[in-house]
């Protein structure tokens, strides 16, 4: 069956539009995803999810079809995974995903860092890990144990070409959310995402509770999934469909200011070594993001 009847659904605008079922939404985008419907059909779903928004349902939905299409990371030892979904890139303030990155693998964590430029002039998190000496994989079976890097095309070229609709109409579609929220791994693992507007925060957690998604969720900064090193935000993780608030927003007015490079690739890979050789703290919301990480994985 064809994409023409979900369209007419969802379609109708904000106010006349329905929701699809969880099923009639894997079934819609893994149409999509296999590449079997034409452009205009793939322009149609984006502009129309675009103005009705997507419900938690909806999202399950995606996920379902994303997942079953994606290439995973195989299981390493049956070690946990977690994974840090790098897809906005940094305008004002470093891209400090790779320091919390980092600091997990120093802790003997696997991580899987997916991600891939949305944003025109920012500079990304890869960029940074370029600067560091870090390279990303070239094939799913590289993955090991450690830091993976992982661009989106080889988890699943078809979501990266959905992704890049984004460079032809100027608007957001469900894939920018759903690689917020997708699992690319075999086995355990613990997403640490972001939201950027509070409207998606209550999303975002509904649909990390629908789907039992073991889950960190917290205010990105400008869009990454790191602490803002100046104030540590709220953080809630989830697990088996329930959520508990596991640090709170920091309160008051700054006392101080940190010295944080500028958003500049190699002066951020710079500042990153320095924090990782000692030579400069880890900024305290980051330090309680790891905390909180590390006593999360314990439970996985």
């Amino acid at each position: 069956m064809g994409t023409g009847h979900y369209i007419k659904e969802i379609g109708r605008g904000k106010d006349g539009a329905k929701a699809l079922t969880r099923e009639q939404a894997a079934d819609l985008l893994g149409q999509i995803l296999d590449q079997t419907v034409s452009d205009l059909e793939v322009g149609a779903f984006c502009l129309a999810m675009r103005i009705k928004g997507e419900t938690p349902e909806e999202m399950a939905g995606f996920l379902d079809a994303v997942h079953v299409r994606m290439n995973t990371l195989p299981l390493h030892h049956l070690q946990p995974t977690v994974v840090i979904p790098c897809y906005n890139g940094a305008r004002k303030l470093p891209a400090l995903a790779p320091l919390l990155a980092l600091l997990l693998c120093q802790q003997g964590v696997r991580v899987c860092v997916h991600g891939t430029p949305t944003e025109n002039s920012r500079t990304t998190s890869f960029e940074v890990f370029e600067a560091l000496g870090h390279k990303a994989l070239l094939h799913i079976d590289q993955a090991q144990g450690g830091l993976n890097i992982v661009a989106t095309e080889v988890l699943s070229p078809a979501l990266k070409k959905l992704l890049d609709v984004r460079r032809v109409v100027n608007l957001r579609n469900p894939a920018h959310s759903l690689v917020k929220l997708m699992n690319p791994c075999q086995g355990s693992a613990l997403i640490v995402s972001s939201y950027t507007h509070p409207e998606y925060a209550s999303s975002m957690a509904q649909t990390f509770q629908l789907t039992q998604a073991s889950a960190f969720l917290l205010r990105g900064t400008e869009g990454e999934p790191v602490a803002d090193a100046r104030r540590t935000p709220q953080m809630d993780f989830f697990q088996g469909g329930l959520m508990q608030t596991v640090q709170a927003a920091q309160a008051g007015a700054l006392q101080s200011i940190p010295d944080l490079p500028k958003p500049d690739a190699a002066e951020t890979a710079s500042y990153i070594e320095d924090v990782l050789n000692q030579k400069r703290a880890v900024p305290a919301p980051i330090a309680h993001q790891v905390q909180h990480i590390l006593q999360a994985l314990k439970s996985l």
